[in-house]
């Protein structure tokens, strides 16, 4: 199944000399091997660019071979994969939808044995080429349904794990995991049937509560975020493990650190309310994703503007998992007042306010850039201002 002359000395120094070469254009050169496909040979150089900063070990990695670009960016990260790796433990798991095999790579890292699960019989064996070349011996590769697997050999797993995708049929964004494939709702019994602990990986944009009202078992969800923009869900089930269910907010970094904060899902906490002070702190992706932002400002003793207003503040500076601001002055969003801002230049930014960013930049002709940071925000009694802000670096 595998196309041996990609990995030809010659046609690899092509493909590795043209990297940062637009596909578009070298389609429309001659094909500098005429004995083999050179639309093949396009999609390594295509997929392998785009794998240079999201999978480095791939990358770096002599006779890598890659699928379509769509299925590198559909699977995860080397930085997620790793992290999610070291949150289970035991001697064997079974991944049902492998794809590309950055996860299973990752968890036969802390596994005796993985069994890696992919319909698509040509990238089963493009993960089974790189496994060889990447001398990883404990992943067993089986092409086809993970679920026929399962019922074939009768086997019992530490940790199932699955990544669901959309189903082709399905249009548009998709925010239930039963318009997913496979539909784990549906077989989650069956699934139990082979393990007692599964671990479930959705897209960022599925509705947490709405999972979780699917699912049963779920014991813990963790929110990860690269950076400051949210990439995944975790749904952990235990089946027989009644506690209380936490959620974390996960926000991984370069440096190979994170910024974790657990509560428990679902506590209601009275926030208390407050004009702007000095300072203001804008929660990052993962902690809003995860709806903690009220349970940690209450800890922090921070104040908040409006019960819809997610933005906190304090009359002295703290650590904070997001953004800090030192705010510089708070004015009333009307004509006058804002004559001020007309033709500026500064980054605008809206909470539980009426217009968008798009609108308020056309309307006062705001460039984006600079060093200010305007918030255009409602405050406890429904006031509509705008706060004036320096960001703080950290």
């Amino acid at each position: 199944m595998i196309d041996h002359s990609l990995l030809e000395p010659e046609v690899q120094d092509f493909i590795n000399a043209h990297l940062t070469t637009p596909v578009s254009g070298l389609a429309l050169q001659k094909n500098p091997f005429p004995h083999l496909d050179y639309k093949r040979i396009l999609q390594q150089i295509e997929s392998k660019a785009k794998a240079a900063q999201k999978l480095p070990t791939w990358f770096n990695t002599p006779l890598c071979l890659y699928p379509s670009k769509i299925s590198i960016e559909q699977t995860s990260s080397e930085i997620t994969a790793s992290y999610k790796a070291q949150t289970i433990h035991g001697a064997s798991l079974i991944d049902l939808t492998g794809g590309f095999g950055v996860d299973a790579y990752y968890f036969a890292h802390h596994f005796k044995s993985v069994v890696h699960c992919e319909q698509d019989v040509q990238l089963s064996a493009v993960v089974a080429h790189n496994c060889s070349t990447m001398n990883v011996q404990n992943i067993d590769l089986f092409s086809g349904d993970g679920l026929d697997y399962l019922r074939e050999k009768n086997l019992r797993f530490d940790w199932i794990y699955i990544d669901p995708s959309r189903r082709h049929e399905e249009k548009g964004k998709v925010f239930f995991l039963r318009d997913c494939a496979p539909n784990v709702p549906e077989l989650l019994e069956e699934y139990f049937k082979y393990t007692d602990q599964i671990l479930i990986k959705t897209a960022p944009l599925l509705d947490i509560s709405a999972v979780l009202q699917e699912l049963k078992y779920v014991t813990e969800v963790q929110v990860i975020a690269v950076q400051n923009e949210v990439k995944e869900l975790l749904f952990y089930l235990r089946k027989n493990n009644a506690v209380p269910l936490q959620i974390t907010a996960v926000t991984l970094f370069k440096a190979d650190n994170a910024s974790l904060f657990t509560h428990e899902f679902g506590v209601r906490v009275p926030i208390e309310l407050a004009a702007p002070q000095t300072y203001l702190y804008e929660p990052n992706a993962a902690l809003m994703k995860s709806g903690g932002y009220d349970v940690l400002a209450d800890q922090l003793e921070l104040k908040k503007l409006h019960i819809h207003t997610h933005l906190f503040t304090s009359t002295s500076l703290i650590d904070y998992p997001g953004r800090r601001f030192q705010i510089v002055r708070v004015f009333p969003y009307q004509k006058t007042a804002m004559k001020s801002l007309l033709g500026k230049k500064g980054h605008v930014a809206t909470r539980n306010f009426p217009e968008s960013v798009a609108d308020l930049r056309k309307k006062w002709k705001i460039a984006d850039g600079g060093t200010s940071y305007w918030f255009f925000v409602t405050l406890e009694k429904g006031e509509k201002v705008v706060l004036e802000t320096e960001k703080i670096s950290d």
